[in-house]
């Protein structure tokens, strides 16, 4: 006896965003030492119709909100799990910088896991070329 076919969350994602027509969405992805790259990114992608989502905290740079070190980290964390989430969202993953670092390549694998698309602005920076 056949079972039915239950569609993945992934799966009712992807129909959810076709039904309502958007467009496709970018995850940027980098070291937040490339902030000034990741704009110029976001403004071509927005420019070519893709809906982008990116890093919203430079932690690098000073700000009250991380100013404390125990609540760095715990913000450090959350900003983590956020960041999955919107490659999760994406439906590619475009990686700025030409250096790759442990977080960002713990990034491009779990893209990749997830069957999303990645592009490089350094081409030769990809860890698995």
């Amino acid at each position: 006896m056949s079972h039915p076919h239950l569609p993945t969350p992934e799966e009712k994602l992807a129909d959810a965003k076709q039904l309502l027509s958007l467009p496709r969405i970018v995850a940027i992805c980098g070291s937040t030492r490339f902030m000034p790259e990741m704009t110029e990114a976001d403004l071509r992608e927005t420019e070519a119709g893709r809906i982008v989502v990116k890093p919203g905290c430079d932690m690098k740079s000073p700000h009250a909100l991380w100013s404390d070190p125990v609540e760095a980290e715990a913000l450090k964390v959350r900003l983590g799990d956020l960041h999955r989430a919107k490659i999760r969202l994406a439906d590619e993953v475009l990686v700025v910088g030409d250096h790759i670092g442990d977080s960002t390549r713990a990034e491009i694998a779990y893209a990749r896991s997830l069957g999303k698309p990645v592009r490089f602005t350094h081409p030769e920076a990809d860890p698995d070329a």
